[in-house]
């Protein structure tokens, strides 16, 4: 099992959901969160004086898959949300040692979906 984490523009996560959607990945969690990478932010014009914003709109997603749907995950993130434009994003992908299903109390692989 793994926890794919995904860090993507908010205006491509439609395309991302599709492609997910279009691989079975179905079970996705998906948050607003604050960021810059290389591109450190923008920078604006205020009251005639320069200034840099630090900090970027960006969309994580959450996906736990099963190992056989791990490279489908990746493919279909990459799919869904490149540009190639410096800024699109990063994947991580981590193990996940447990998923426990409350409402059945399943556990491992099974838990996922």
């Amino acid at each position: 099992m793994k926890l794919v984490i995904a860090i993507i523009q908010p205006y491509k996560l439609e395309e991302v959901k599709e492609e997910l959607y279009k691989s079975e990945i179905n079970l996705i969690t998906v948050s607003e969160v604050l960021g810059h990478g290389r591109q450190k932010g923008v920078t604006e014009v205020y009251r005639g004086a320069k200034e840099t914003g630090n900090l970027l709109r960006k969309v994580r997603l959450e996906i736990a898959v099963n190992d056989n749907y791990l490279e489908a995950a990746i493919k279909a993130i990459v799919k869904g949300a490149k540009t190639g434009e410096t800024g699109d994003g990063k994947i991580f992908v981590l193990d996940l040692k447990e998923c426990v299903r409350i409402r059945t109390e399943e556990r491992g692989s099974v838990a996922i979906g």
